[in-house]
Parts: C-alpha cells; sequence; structure tokens
C-alpha cells in the first residue's frame, strides 16, 4: 500500500489534500471533439492553470507525453465503449494496470455503469482491477455513474449515494461520481463514502457561474475535489477556467470570487 499512498500525492494538491483532475479520454468515446484534438496542446494549458492530474487512455499518454513545463500527474483510463456502438454504455477493458505502470502512471480510472445491462461484466472488471491495483500499489480512480432502466434521475441522492458506495467497497481508492444538485444532499452521498469523492463536471454549461457554483457546493459538501472534462478543455480559455476552478478547491474561494481571477497566470 506504500506504492498507492506515494502515488495519490502526485494526484492529490499536498497542502489542501484536495484534487483537480482535467479527465481527456474523450477521443474513444466520442472522437477527437473540440479541445482535445491536440492531448499536449490542451495538457500545457490545464498544466499552466494548476490541473494536478489528467486522464488519458494508454495511446494518449504516449503521443501527448510533454516532457517539459508544470508536472500533471498521470492516470490512465482502462476501459471504453464509442457512441458508435450498439449501446455505449457497456465500458469493456481495453488496458490493465501492468500496462499503465510501464507507461509511468500515478493511477488508473476505470468507468462503471450501474443498473445498466451489462452491470455484472462491468462490477466483474471493477473487481478485476481492484485487485490488481493493490497487487500493484496503484491508485484506482472508479467512474460510478447511476445509468438504466430502473435509475430515474441519474442525479438523485438515492443513486448516486449507491454507486458511490459500489465503488468504495469493490476496492477503489477515489470515486468520480455526479453532484446532486445541493451541498446539503451531496453530503449525505460524501458521508457514506469512506473513500475520497470527486464529480464530474457533466455535460458542456454555459456559464461559468453555474459551474463554479456546482464546485463551490460540492467542496462545502467534503468532495475532495473534482473531475471535469469538456467544460475545461472547450472553454475558450482552458488555463483560465481550470485556475479558477482551483481558486475554488485548494484557496477555498466563492465561486464569485473565483470568477474575479482575471489572467490564467
Amino acid at each position: 500500500m506504500r506504492g498507492t499512498s506515494i502515488r495519490m500525492e502526485r494526484i492529490f494538491n499536498r497542502k489542501t489534500g484536495n484534487a483537480v483532475i482535467i479527465p481527456m479520454d474523450h477521443g474513444v468515446s466520442v472522437g477527437p471533439i473540440k479541445g482535445i484534438k491536440s492531448v499536449k496542446a490542451i495538457a500545457d494549458a490545464v498544466a499552466s492553470g494548476g490541473a494536478d492530474a489528467a486522464i488519458v487512455h494508454k495511446g494518449a499518454a504516449v503521443f501527448g507525453h510533454r516532457g517539459y513545463g508544470r508536472d500533471l500527474g498521470l492516470i490512465i483510463h482502462l476501459s471504453a465503449s464509442t457512441a458508435l456502438g450498439p449501446d455505449p454504455n457497456n465500458k469493456v477493458l481495453v488496458a490493465t494496470v501492468e500496462e499503465a505502470l510501464k507507461i509511468g502512471a500515478d493511477g488508473v480510472s476505470i468507468h462503471v455503469n450501474v443498473g445498466a445491462e451489462d452491470e455484472s461484466h462491468m462490477l466483474s472488471t471493477l473487481g478485476e482491477v481492484s485487485r490488481n491495483c493493490q497487487e500493484w500499489g496503484m491508485p484506482l480512480l472508479a467512474m460510478m455513474y447511476p445509468r438504466g432502466k430502473k435509475i430515474k434521475d441519474e442525479y438523485a441522492e438515492e443513486y448516486i449515494a449507491h454507486a458511490a458506495r459500489v465503488g468504495a467497497e469493490l476496492g477503489a481508492d477515489i470515486v468520480k461520481t455526479n453532484y446532486t444538485g445541493d451541498p446539503d444532499s451531496f453530503a449525505r452521498v460524501v458521508e457514506c463514502c469512506p473513500i475520497p469523492v470527486v464529480i464530474a463536471g457533466g455535460p458542456r454549461v454555459e456559464s461559468e457561474l453555474d459551474l463554479l457554483t456546482m464546485v463551490e457546493g460540492a467542496i462545502s459538501a467534503g468532495a475532495r475535489g473534482v473531475a471535469i472534462g469538456r467544460n475545461v478543455f472547450q472553454h475558450e480559455n482552458p488555463a483560465l477556467i481550470t485556475r479558477r476552478i482551483c481558486g475554488v478547491v485548494h484557496k477555498g474561494l466563492s465561486a464569485r470570487e473565483a470568477l474575479q481571477i482575471a489572467t490564467a497566470e
């Protein structure tokens, strides 16, 4: 477990204990969309903005490697599906913990849709990956989303709490999940999850204030950070919005205070 602890320090800020993580794994699921056509360019931007880590697939880690500038924790995403497939909710394993180690990763991530038709397969994969992570001392971030026929609202507290708890009980070190929409309900989700919880950014939003208010609410409820992709890399100034998010996550600024940060430097 010592290896896990050491690598976790490359994902979570040592001073605050929180993390700003930027997922850039969307190239597999939806293609080379705006913002991630160049992984190296967006990595430069979010690193300069103060991000702690990024999530990419194994190939992108190779062609997106920078070798200069501010360091950025590397999390390799192990599961995938595409929007072109018959069931995009069915995530399958496309990389291994051992591959991530060889690449030089600080952590790995896996996506599980709790409630999906192929839930049993994804849970089995999560258990297998968790076992390998424990063997090698590799932090595991589990993206746990309630999605399926029985899920009436993907942002409902009961479903999010259940999904987060599944990730924790099956051996993840960090859970990424949806924000419930308000601090009180999300605080109850965090209370029932014994490992760090970070919130997903969700669909692209038009209002920065709404995004930063969501981050502020999550942090006030006990979240340990964020894992926000499209609302960062598709922003007109990714470095600046990253710095504003860091202002909330690491400096305790309110959403309106963070919005006053005027430059990326």
